[in-house]
């Protein structure tokens, strides 16, 4: 099989044209990118608002809950019978694929925002009070900075899971890296399904390691843990209750 995969991948055939992998891999990437950016636009404010008023946590927990239990292939062939009556083109196929990854992506971005708002020290809050915030500053400027880790986690498991879900699309008729694993099946084509299976799980683990990057660089050190130096004297980067980054003698 390994022989297979190798021969496959370095077949200059399967680099070109329409069903080259080139292309494949913008498709899954546009889907993945635009069932997260909707799904993002529902569920981090929706979560920030259940966070900061501590309303609607019994509706977010269920929710998701929910969500997570819905077979994605299952809801595939019924949006799929459903709609492809009422669009036309390529969207009767698009726009299904495009509903389940969105319900898939929804409830960790949901969870991750809630729960990093939830998570937020009391004493912070208190203090961007005391200090004349109103809830809106405390929300910007003390409680999305706080939570931004839980957020960046929130929306990498999203992430992992669309890359890996978004496979399906293929079942619909649409195009994706899951083209490889479902023409390779009708032909009994194992590597070349192997080899879209390893291109699926390889792009999922580079659009983590970025994410992991740019949760880095936007996530103060005070959260993290990670110290810096000034001159010979090491010193903990902490964030105060207004949001900014200050540095506090290490320990």
């Amino acid at each position: 099989m390994i022989p297979g995969i190798i021969d496959w991948l370095t077949d200059p055939a399967n680099w070109s044209g329409p069903d080259g992998v080139p292309t494949r891999l913008f498709e899954h990437v546009w889907y993945c990118a635009l069932a997260l950016a909707i799904a993002s636009l529902v569920a981090v404010p929706a979560g920030l608002a259940i966070g900061h008023t501590g309303r609607g946590r019994f509706f977010a927990v269920n929710l998701a809950g929910a969500a997570r239990a819905i077979p994605s292939l299952g809801l595939l062939y019924v949006l799929v019978l459903w709609l492809f009556p009422k669009l036309a083109g390529d969207s009767a196929f698009l726009v299904p694929t495009l509903i389940v990854l969105v319900v898939l992506a929804i409830p960790p971005l949901m969870a991750g925002a809630y729960a990093g708002v939830e998570g937020v020290d009391p004493a912070a809050r208190d203090a961007a009070r005391g200090m004349g915030m109103t809830g809106g500053q405390v929300l910007r400027k003390v409680e999305v900075p706080c939570a931004l880790p839980l957020i960046f986690s929130g929306l990498r498991s999203a992430t992992l899971q669309v890359v890996g879900t978004a496979t399906i699309a293929a079942v619909a008729g649409t195009g994706g890296l899951g083209r490889f694993l479902i023409d390779g099946q009708k032909v009994q084509d194992f590597p070349q399904m192997a080899s879209g299976a390893l291109i699926v799980a390889l792009l999922a683990l580079g659009l983590d390691l970025l994410l992991a990057l740019v949760q880095r660089s936007a996530v103060s050190p005070g959260l993290t843990g990670r110290s810096t130096r000034r001159g010979n004297t090491p010193v903990d980067v902490e964030i105060d209750p207004a949001g900014r980054t200050v540095d506090a003698p290490a320990r």
